[in-house]
C-alpha cells in the first residue's frame, strides 16, 4: 500500500511539473527574458570611468552569487530562475547537459514536481490523514504556503541582476521558515485544540519576527515594477502548480488505491 501511495505521488508530481512548465513559458519566463535586458546594465547613478571596471566586475560576481543560489533551490522550487542567466556563450552548448532553456526547465520541473509528490505522500502517510479527491486541493494549498508564499514574505522570488544577502544566510532562513511554516499549520489546520493553534500561529509568524535576510545594497538596473510583476507571477504559478499536485494525487489516491 505504501508502495503504491508512492507511486502515485511520483506520477502526479510528474503530470504537475510538465504543467508548470507550461505555465512558466506563458507568464514567467517571459519578464525572465525581459530582465535579462537590464542585467548588463549598472544602476542609474553614473559612475567615474575608472570605477567601471571595478563595478563590472562586481556585477559578473553577484550574478554569478545569484546563479548558485538558483540552481542550488531549483530542486526544491517548481521556479527555476537560474536559467534566466543563460546567454549567448550558453545558447550554444546549452545550460544543463547541452540542453536548451526549455528542457532545462522541464527536467527540473518534473524532478522538483516528483520530489514535492512525494513530499507530500510521505507528510500524509506519517500524520495519518490521506490525501483524496475532496481535500486534495487543501493539501496544495498548504504545500504552497509552507513552501513558497510564506518564506517569500521575507524573500521574495527575484529576478537576475537583483540584489541579494549573503547566499548562505538566505538558505538558512529559507530553510528554517519552511519547516516552521510547515509545523505551525498542521497544528492550525489539523489540531482542534485551541492551544495549538495558537502555538502553530506563533510559529509561523517565528521566523518573520526575527527577519529574512537582507542586503546592505538595494540599488538595481532592473526596475521595480518589473520585479513586483514577476513575484506576483511566480507565486501564481507555483500555486497552480500545488492545486494541480495535490488534486491528481487526490484523484489517483480515489481512483486507483482505493479500489485496489
Amino acid at each position: 500500500m505504501i508502495v503504491k501511495t508512492l507511486l502515485a505521488a511520483l506520477v502526479a508530481g510528474l503530470i504537475a511539473g510538465a504543467f508548470m512548465t507550461a505555465a512558466q513559458e506563458l507568464r514567467v519566463t517571459p519578464l525572465i527574458l525581459h530582465a535579462e535586458e537590464f542585467e548588463s546594465k549598472g544602476p542609474a547613478a553614473e559612475q567615474p570611468a575608472t570605477e567601471q571596471p571595478a563595478t563590472t566586475e562586481q556585477q559578473h560576481s553577484h550574478l554569478k552569487q545569484q546563479s548558485t543560489l538558483d540552481y542550488a533551490l531549483s530542486a526544491l522550487s517548481p521556479i527555476t530562475p537560474a536559467y534566466a542567466h543563460e546567454d549567448g556563450e550558453h545558447e550554444e552548448g546549452g545550460i544543463m547537459f547541452g540542453m536548451s532553456r526549455f528542457s532545462g526547465t522541464l527536467m527540473a520541473n518534473l524532478v522538483a514536481g516528483a520530489g514535492f509528490g512525494l513530499l507530500l505522500a510521505g507528510v500524509s502517510l506519517v500524520i495519518g490523514y490521506p490525501i483524496t479527491l475532496s481535500n486534495g486541493a487543501l493539501w496544495g494549498g498548504c504545500g504552497w504556503l509552507a513552501v513558497h508564499m510564506l518564506p517569500a514574505i521575507g524573500l521574495p522570488p527575484e529576478l537576475p541582476g537583483f540584489p541579494a544577502a549573503d547566499l548562505q544566510d538566505r538558505q538558512i532562513w529559507w530553510i528554517a521558515t519552511v519547516v516552521l511554516s510547515a509545523a505551525g499549520l498542521y497544528l492550525i489546520v489539523l489540531r482542534g485544540e485551541i492551544v495549538a493553534k495558537a502555538a502553530g500561529l506563533l510559529v509561523l509568524v517565528a521566523p518573520h519576527l526575527y527577519g529574512a535576510p537582507q542586503p546592505v545594497d538595494i540599488s538595481s538596473a532592473v526596475p521595480a515594477v518589473l520585479g513586483a510583476e514577476f513575484a506576483v507571477a511566480a507565486l501564481a504559478t507555483t500555486l497552480a502548480f500545488w492545486i494541480v499536485l495535490g488534486v491528481i494525487s487526490g484523484f489517483i489516491n480515489d481512483r486507483f488505491l482505493k479500489s485496489a
